[in-house]
């Protein structure tokens, strides 16, 4: 296998042109503070053929906005304040330590989104192998920066966003190894709001950088469209069930679901070839049998 310039090492992978498609599973906040839940949906991934798992770090009293810290809400565990219920949703340092492990020991790379600049501390504590930045944060420029300084392989989404505004992220992060998603970030997306073709877009718009592709949408058609136009990584949110309580469960994938997803983005890397022209070995027996009048 090639490993082009213009890859991008995680882990032990290299994602970019001529590269496997790099699967990630965003488990987000489908685990509902749940560390065996996150555990399950560790081995959801790994078991479909995953590359990765992806996690939300916050710390809840910077990223919450302020006019829904005290906004009510209904959970499980009783009626609440929107920044109760984040705090009752995250995982603590032992928490995430027992998860990475589990996930490298499944063969997993494993990173997660920091929503503020604490965030990034605590994960470069536990030495992530990447950072991904959520569509919500590409303009903050200071989250931006402190990713930057770490130094690690950056994973950009691309949702809600202008084009300047991803110009701007894109300058802030220069020097870090970069991916740029495209995504929409509507949930659960429709296909009129899928726009795919900005995949080539954001390819010519940035030269050398590999662009993937994050989706909300519900079934495979539209990822796997992406990957048939070019994308180098798929992100898609995963579930033990979509009808679940929580707010991205009805937009993710179940586990036969991802299993679909990955089997079906290598057959399409198989049968992209190279765009050569040339008679293969399967159809000289039709073309002896076939052809009348020779060239």
């Amino acid at each position: 296998m090639t490993i082009h310039d213009n890859t991008v090492r995680i882990g032990t992978r290299h994602l970019g042109e001529g590269m496997p498609v790099y699967v990630i599973g965003e488990i987000g906040l489908n685990h509902n503070g749940d560390v065996e839940l996150a555990k399950r949906l560790i081995d959801v991934a790994a078991d479909a053929g995953a590359q990765a798992v992806k996690f939300q770090k916050r710390t809840p009293a910077i990223s919450t906005p302020e006019h829904m810290k005290s906004t009510l809400r209904q959970t499980p565990w009783g009626e609440m304040t929107y920044l109760e219920y984040r705090y009752r949703v995250e995982f603590d340092r032992e928490q995430y330590i027992e998860l990475g492990d589990h996930a490298t020991l499944r063969g997993l790379d494993w990173f997660a989104s920091p929503w503020d600049t604490p965030s990034v501390a605590f994960l470069e504590d536990l030495n992530v192998c990447a950072f991904k930045v959520a569509s919500a944060s590409v303009t903050d420029l200071e989250l931006l920066e402190a990713i930057h300084a770490t130094g690690k392989p950056v994973i950009l989404s691309t949702g809600m966003s202008t084009l300047d505004q991803i110009d701007r992220a894109v300058t802030a992060l220069d020097g870090s190894p970069l991916i740029v998603l495209h995504a929409t970030s509507t949930y659960p997306l429709p296909a009129a709001e899928a726009n795919l073709r900005m995949i080539s877009t954001l390819r010519d718009r940035y030269p050398g950088v590999p662009i993937g592709y994050s989706g909300h949408e519900p079934g495979l058609q539209i990822s796997l469209a992406a990957v048939a136009l070019g994308a180098v990584a798929v992100e898609r949110h995963i579930t033990l069930d979509r009808t679940m309580w929580g707010s991205d469960h009805a937009a993710s994938l179940e586990p036969e679901g991802l299993r679909h997803l990955v089997r079906d983005i290598r057959v399409i890397e198989e049968a992209m070839g190279d765009g050569v022209k040339r008679v293969f070995p399967g159809e000289l027996a039709p073309l002896a049998k076939l052809r009348r009048v020779e060239a």
